[in-house]
């Protein structure tokens, strides 16, 4: 929908009952408003520049940064930059030559941690030592900073004296004295002459380990370069000395403990073992073979003998049982042990033959024969011999059972007497069991401190005894100076110089060019003269202004509209802008048909606006322009003589979409608003009235809640100066 603000007379109402509203037509419910009837708007005069007069450079805007005019504030004040450059390249190329230079020299140590395979512990001859972590290569790294080794580095390259490391042999100097007293630096008297030279020792040597690795580097600087690779050399064979001497220091006190421990050791080996004799004795318990006392030997060889009686018994009684059981159910005999008898050999020999010569005789004979007859009688003599035989075999095997068991008998006796014996003397033994216990835990331990002893005298002997590290690279002399770099300390210098007189120019530059300008008038060709138009005051901008941005987010579009003239709206639509972007980032959009009164304020007065872009002739960072004032953006309403109509497009509404993804706040200058839609500018939009100079307030109050019923979230008044008459004198806008 639409709503209009018309203009009838003094006493006249508002009225446009044509076009609805949200709530009902708007201007059937500001028929009750009236208003009073104002001049009709003189139109905007742009006049030709005057013949021979130049026309002047448009200033440049406070929030733009022009780059062009900073390169030739540079190029014009060149010798205020390029004079403090030579000097400093001049001041540094004669202090490095004039520092003495220092020359480094570096050596490399492995730092292995792996000893004599000869001389490891007996635990460790077949394993291999754990490896170095990172923080024990650190630890040697502070090891060759070790204040011992320094002292032994420095008395054996005599570096006391020397006046490199001892300031005191310089002489004094008076800006170190000066200094000193300041306390910026150190009075080098007041130093004991030990330290003095460890405080530049320690300033020219720098010791580190390699990333990854198990490398340590040592670096030394001196003025002589043959020195410096000298104490580089030092230091290292210093450290593998160091930690030979530490290790021999160790093994000598780790010997003397043992020797003494091993002295108590053997005393009380001896008197364990003694104690255990004398219990032994008293106790009876006496150790037999297998190292075993004699009571259990004894029980042992009595339950074997006992074990074996049993089983004679055994055998002897089943051998008859069966003997017998075949003579009684007839069965021939065939058991092992009558058949292994010599006697039934010969009987069965002599029954084999009997029994051929018997099958002989029966081929020719009868069995009525008295051959025949003969030979069986022989036969049965010879199976009645038989099985005497094995009945005397059979009577053999029990009378060996009978003797097996009284055995056993015999036996299980002396088995429970030596039971008792055993069970009357197994406290004795458990007692010499556990001092046997702790006279071998005593051998033991005496054993090993004695090969412990051993190896620690063997050690203290050798005179390379081993290290943790080895050199892998020695120091060499250099013939290039460490200290100082010219070439960088000079570029730096330079460089240094001539960044800071650059950037001081051109922040100088850019702070004059963003500093507040006054409004001053322009000459014709920049500006052109308008009609009387009245100006806000400045304490109703400034309470709009400070109520909008306290707001914030509930603020973010505002919409300016009023029942004057469009310029005057348009002219308190762009002061209410200026002062809200002194806090904010804020963009004021044209909307109004008095368009070309903004373009006046803008640095690029001939900017296409909304109109272009809306038909499609130009982009949308094109139509963004600035204040001159101040850092403003100003979006112009575009060509004029458009159709009106172009405004009730739908990228008008993706256009302010975007704007209010940009900026902190938009304002939108809606002048009367005769031909501009409702949701264009009342969703989520707050209002600021400008009413016009004659009304009542009843009438502001009216028309205040008849734009709220519309959809507005709030609307303030904003009065604009009433002294304001119609024949005031013309005046020029200017940025």
């Amino acid at each position: 929908m639409r709503f209009a603000f018309w203009r009838r007379g003094k006493d006249e109402t508002v009225q446009d009952a044509a076009k609805p509203s949200i709530k009902g037509s708007l201007m059937e419910s500001l028929k009750a408003v009236k208003m009073p009837s104002t001049a009709p708007r003189a139109p905007v005069v742009k006049p030709e520049p005057k013949a021979g007069v130049a026309r002047q450079p448009q200033p440049a805007d406070a929030g733009d940064l022009d780059l062009r005019a900073i390169w030739q504030t540079l190029l014009r004040k060149k010798h205020f930059i390029l004079i403090p450059t030579a000097c400093a390249m001049v001041l540094a190329l004669i202090a490095v030559n004039m520092i003495s230079p220092r020359y480094k020299s570096e050596a490399r140590i492995l730092i292995d941690g792996r000893e004599n395979i000869f001389l490891r512990p007996n635990g460790e001859r077949t394993e291999e030592r754990t490896a170095l972590d990172a923080e024990a290569v650190t630890s040697q790294v502070q090891l060759l900073l070790s204040r011992d080794l320094a002292r032994e580095v420095i008395k054996k390259n005599k570096l006391a004296e020397r006046p490199e490391f001892d300031p005191v042999l310089q002489g004094t100097s008076p800006i170190k004295a000066m200094l000193a007293l300041f306390g910026i630096g150190r009075d080098p008297f007041q130093l004991t002459p030990e330290e003095r030279v460890l405080d530049a020792y320690f300033d020219r040597l720098t010791a580190f380990a390699v990333d990854k690795s198990r490398v340590v580097v040592i670096e030394f600087q001196s003025r002589d370069p043959e020195l410096a690779a000298k104490v580089a050399n030092s230091i290292a064979d210093g450290y593998l000395t160091l930690q030979q001497s530490a290790r021999q220091d160790q093994a000598k006190s780790a010997g003397q403990w043992l020797s003494v421990e091993i002295d108590s050791l053997r005393k009380k080996v001896a008197e364990a073992e003694g104690r255990a004799d004398d219990f032994r004795s008293k106790a009876n318990l006496f150790i037999g073979s297998n190292n075993t006392s004699l009571s259990s030997q004894q029980l042992s060889e009595i339950n074997t003998q006992l074990n074996a009686a049993r089983a004679q018994k055994s055998d002897a009684e089943t051998k008859a049982r069966l003997i017998r059981e075949m003579l009684n159910t007839g069965k021939p005999i065939e058991a092992s042990e009558v058949m292994n008898s010599e006697l039934t050999r010969r009987l069965s020999e002599q029954r084999v033959t009997l029994r051929a010569q018997l099958a002989e005789q029966s081929s020719t004979l009868l069995d009525r024969h008295p051959r025949i007859l003969e030979l069986k009688a022989q036969l049965s003599d010879l199976d009645r011999q038989l099985r005497d035989e094995a009945g005397k075999l059979s009577r053999s095997f029990e009378n060996d059972a009978k003797i097996a068991g009284a055995k056993v008998e015999g036996l299980s006796s002396n088995l429970d007497q030596m039971k008792k014996q055993a069970t009357a003397t197994n406290g004795q033994d458990v007692q010499l069991r556990a001092m046997e216990r702790e006279a071998k835990a005593q051998r033991d331990l005496l054993e090993s401190y004695l090969a412990k002893y051993r190896e620690a005298t063997t050690r203290e002997n050798i005179d390379a005894a081993p290290s943790d590290g080895r050199i892998i690279s020695r120091a060499i002399v250099s013939n290039t100076a460490a200290y100082p770099k010219k070439l960088p300390i000079v570029l730096i210098a330079t460089l240094a110089t001539l960044m800071l007189t650059a950037g001081y120019i051109a922040t100088a530059e850019l702070l004059r060019m963003t500093a507040p300008r006054p409004m001053l008038p322009v000459q014709a060709a920049s500006a052109a003269p308008l009609a009387p138009a009245t100006s806000p005051s400045d304490t109703d901008v400034a309470a709009v202004a400070a109520t909008l941005l306290a707001a914030g987010y509930q603020a973010r579009k505002i919409t300016v509209l009023g029942s004057g003239r469009e310029d005057g709206i348009t002219l308190t639509a762009l002061a209410l802008s200026r002062k809200m972007a002194e806090r904010a980032k804020v963009v004021l959009v044209d909307l109004s048909a008095a368009g070309s009164l903004l373009q006046l304020a803008s640095v690029d007065p001939s900017a296409p606006g909304l109109a272009d872009l809306l038909l499609s002739e130009v982009s949308f960072g094109q139509i963004v322009t600035r204040d001159r004032m101040t850092a403003l953006h100003l979006v112009g309403a575009g060509r004029t003589g458009v159709d009106r109509e172009l405004f009730q497009s739908p990228r008008l509404s993706m256009t302010l979409d975007a704007l209010l993804r940009v900026y902190d706040h938009v304002v939108l200058n809606a002048g009367v608003a005769t031909d501009l839609g409702a949701d264009l500018l009342t969703m989520q939009a707050r209002g600021v009235l400008v009413p016009d100079a004659s009304m009542s307030p009843e009438a502001q109050v009216t028309m205040t809640s008849q734009l709220k019923a519309v959809g507005f979230a709030d609307v303030m008044v904003l009065h604009r100066v009433s002294n304001d008459a119609a024949g005031a004198a013309p005046r020029v806008v200017a940025a």
